[in-house]
C-alpha cells in the first residue's frame, strides 16, 4: 500500500476529451483517493474542461498547441514526490497505477512505464501497433538498450526524473524523447504490462500514424545526432568516404595504365566528397565534447534532485 504522506500528482494532457475526461478523473480518484489530479486543457473546444472541473480535477490550461508543449509546462508547474502522467482517453487501465507506484517505490526507481496490452482490437490500430514495434527496435539499435513500449502515454516519475527531463518536443515525440532521457542518464527504469482498452464513443484519437510516426523517427535521429554526434557523423564520413573511394578506382586504374584522367569532373567531385568526409569526422568529435559537457549538466542537475523530496 502506498504511503498515504507521499505526495503524488497525476498529470492528464487534454484536447477535446469531453466524451473520456471525466471518466480518466473518477478512475483514478477511486484507485489514488491521496493524489492531486491535475487536467491540463490544450485549448479544447467543447467541454473537457467543465467536465473535468465538475470531476473534481485541477483545472489549468496551456495555450501552445502540442502535447510536449502541455508536459513541458506541467513539469514546471507541479510540484510533488511521484508523478504520473495518463492520456485523458481512458484508454489505459487507472486500477494498474497502485502497482506502478508500488514498482516505482519499491525499487527505487526513476520511470515505470505502462506496456500496454490490447483487451480489444480495435484499441490499438495495426499502422500504431506497426509503427510502435519498428521505431522500438530503431531506438534499441541506436542506443543499445530500449523498451517494449516507447510509445505508451502511461508513466510513472520520480521527482529527479520530472525535475532534471529538459523537454523540447512539441508533440506526439514526448514520449521518445521521455525513454531517451533515461537511456541516456542509465536511470534505473522498468515496464509492467498493463490493459489497453478502446476509445469510448466520442472520443477520437489526435495521433495520425504516418505524420506522426515521421515526426517520432525525425525526434529519435535527431537525439541521435545530439546525443551521439560522434557515431552519427562517423557513419556520414564513412558513407562519402565509401563513395569517394568507389568513383576514384576506375580514375585511378585508368591512370595507372594510361597515365591520363580520363574524367576530369569525376575526380574533382571524388576529391570534394572525400573533404566533405574528414569535415564531417572533425564535426563529429567536436560535437562529442559539447554532447558529454551537456550529459554531464543533466547529470548533475538529475543527481541535485532527490529521490523523494522530503
Amino acid at each position: 500500500m502506498t504511503d498515504a504522506s507521499i505526495r503524488i500528482a497525476v498529470m492528464i494532457p487534454c484536447f477535446n476529451e469531453a466524451a473520456a475526461i471525466g471518466k480518466v478523473v473518477a478512475d483514478f480518484r477511486q484507485v489514488l483517493p491521496m493524489a492531486d489530479i491535475y487536467v491540463y486543457d490544450n485549448n479544447s473546444s467543447d467541454d473537457t474542461v467543465a467536465i473535468a472541473r465538475e470531476a473534481g480535477a485541477q483545472v489549468r490550461s496551456e495555450r501552445h498547441q502540442g502535447k510536449g508543449h502541455v508536459v513541458r509546462r506541467m513539469f514546471a508547474d507541479i510540484e510533488a514526490e511521484i508523478y504520473l502522467l495518463v492520456d485523458g482517453d481512458a484508454t489505459y487501465d487507472a486500477a494498474s497505477a497502485p502497482a506502478m507506484i508500488e514498482k516505482l517505490i519499491g525499487d527505487h526507481l526513476d520511470m515505470v512505464v505502462a506496456h500496454r496490452e490490447d483487451q480489444v482490437d480495435a484499441a490499438y490500430r495495426m499502422g500504431h501497433r506497426a509503427g510502435n514495434m519498428l521505431l522500438t527496435k530503431f531506438l534499441a539499435n541506436i542506443f543499445g538498450r530500449g523498451f517494449e513500449d516507447i510509445l505508451s502515454g502511461y508513466r510513472v516519475f520520480s521527482r529527479r526524473f520530472i525535475k532534471s527531463m529538459p523537454v523540447l518536443s512539441d508533440g506526439f515525440e514526448i514520449e521518445t524523447e521521455l525513454s531517451v532521457h533515461a537511456l541516456e542518464l542509465s536511470m534505473p527504469v522498468a515496464e509492467i504490462k498493463t490493459p489497453y482498452f478502446a476509445r469510448l464513443p466520442g472520443s477520437v484519437s489526435k495521433l495520425n500514424t504516418w505524420r506522426d510516426g515521421f515526426r517520432i523517427l525525425g525526434t529519435i535521429l535527431k537525439l541521435y545526432r545530439t546525443e551521439k554526434p560522434l557515431r552519427f557523423f562517423t557513419t556520414i564520413a564513412i558513407t562519402l568516404a565509401s563513395t569517394s573511394v568507389i568513383l576514384s578506382i576506375p580514375l585511378a586504374i585508368t591512370f595507372i595504365e594510361q597515365g591520363v584522367v580520363p574524367r576530369l569532373p569525376t575526380a574533382v567531385l571524388s576529391v570534394g566528397i572525400m573533404l566533405v568526409a574528414v569535415m564531417s569526422l572533425f564535426a563529429g568529435l567536436g560535437l562529442d565534447t559539447v554532447s558529454r559537457g551537456r550529459r554531464e549538466a543533466k547529470l548533475m542537475r538529475y543527481l541535485s534532485e532527490p529521490w523523494l523530496s522530503r
